[in-house]
């Protein structure tokens, strides 16, 4: 199982970027995937993951609105799209994968970034 993260940099505040996760070894749509960050002196947070059956979503409050994730099972890769994007966003961006498991358990494995495999991670800075 090998995740790799693409697609990080400077941008400034209110702009976008989007994010790629692409998946080998394994096939993203069996599992459940999730996006996380890391911000310097905090703990690693969920902030977006989806199911690896029915497409249920959980957003982190604080991206709700600004922030979606979409995947391309051609190419095994996920995406995550990032608008108005804040200094408070800067992190380093990782993607995960979790194997299928009820939604209400990924859920929870969400917010305490608890899933499985994990990628490098990419960095974001939001800086004018």
């Amino acid at each position: 199982v090998q995740l790799v993260e693409s697609g990080g940099g400077l941008v400034q505040p209110g702009g976008s970027l989007r994010l790629s996760c692409a998946a080998s070894g394994f096939s993203l749509d069996d599992y459940n995937i999730g996006w996380f960050r890391q911000a310097p002196g905090e703990e690693r947070e969920g902030i977006l993951c989806i199911s690896s059956s029915d497409g249920d979503t959980y957003y982190k409050h604080s991206v709700k609105g600004r922030f979606t994730i979409s995947r391309d099972n051609a190419k095994n890769t996920v995406y995550l799209q990032m608008n108005s994007l804040k200094p408070e966003d800067t992190a380093v961006y990782y993607c995960a994968a979790e194997p299928p498991r009820d939604w209400e358990t990924v859920q929870a494995m969400c917010v305490l970034g608890d899933f499985g495999s994990w990628g490098q991670g990419t960095q974001v800075t939001v800086s004018s």
